[in-house]
């Protein structure tokens, strides 16, 4: 999908993971720095998928099917790409975006039983084959994240309401990616407080950045 000339992180995670506050806190290196870069999430990323995320997520009026849940995903993740993803990259911005690709495999495949190899297929087509450079899953007990997700009032989306056995499912293929994907993949145990898990996640980051990126997380500021 053309030259890219930026640096493309993804962030993962099960419910209540902290990915989403570790992604922000990575983003006030980058500002401090003056660093281009850009905030996005699947889904929502996008003007038609801010759409498509109150589709897919929220409380609906009528029982949304796995397999129209799995190809509203998709649609998302290719306006998504072209829209802001790649030109972003193009642009030599570095992106950090909650979810991607990984998120499929675990909630569509592990969660809602679909065959891996067949969503691999497909997320390469709604993606154009476009990877992250480098993919940070934070990772904590199914107990512990659903606890962390109700207590900040959340627990009221889709996946969040999910029966326990589905969570564990997800979190299952997320490790089973991670083992498989060990260069793309730092795994962070997220069960502590954010600072510990910030700085776990910098000292792994730091054995895997290329230079130009290197040399901004070497002063292990948060801002």
């Amino acid at each position: 999908m053309g030259n890219k000339k930026g640096f493309f992180i993804s962030f993962e995670g099960t419910e209540g993971s902290g990915k989403s506050t570790q992604m922000r806190l990575l983003g006030d290196v980058l500002k401090k720095h003056r660093v281009p870069f850009i905030f996005t999430r699947e889904p929502g990323g996008s003007k038609l998928s801010t759409q498509l995320r109150h589709w897919i997520l929220n409380r609906l009026e009528y029982n949304l099917m796995p397999e129209a849940e799995l190809f509203l995903f998709l649609a998302d993740r290719a306006q998504h790409v072209k829209e802001v993803i790649l030109p972003a990259l193009q642009q030599g911005k570095i992106v950090l975006c909650d979810r991607y690709t990984d998120s499929t495999l675990a909630y569509q495949g592990g969660g809602r039983g679909f065959d891996l190899n067949l969503l691999e297929t497909m997320n390469s087509a709604a993606s154009g084959n476009l990877k992250p450079n480098l993919t940070i899953l934070f990772d904590v007990p199914v107990e512990i994240g659903l606890k962390r997700a109700m207590g900040r009032g959340k627990g009221k989306d889709r996946m969040e309401r999910e029966k326990i056995q589905f969570h564990r499912r997800v979190r299952k293929v997320f490790l089973k990616i991670a083992r498989k994907e060990k260069k793309r993949i730092l795994v962070v145990n997220s069960r502590g407080e954010k600072d510990a898990v910030y700085e776990e996640m910098l000292e792994k980051l730091l054995t895997r950045l290329p230079g130009p990126q290197l040399r901004l997380f070497q002063g292990k500021s948060r801002g």
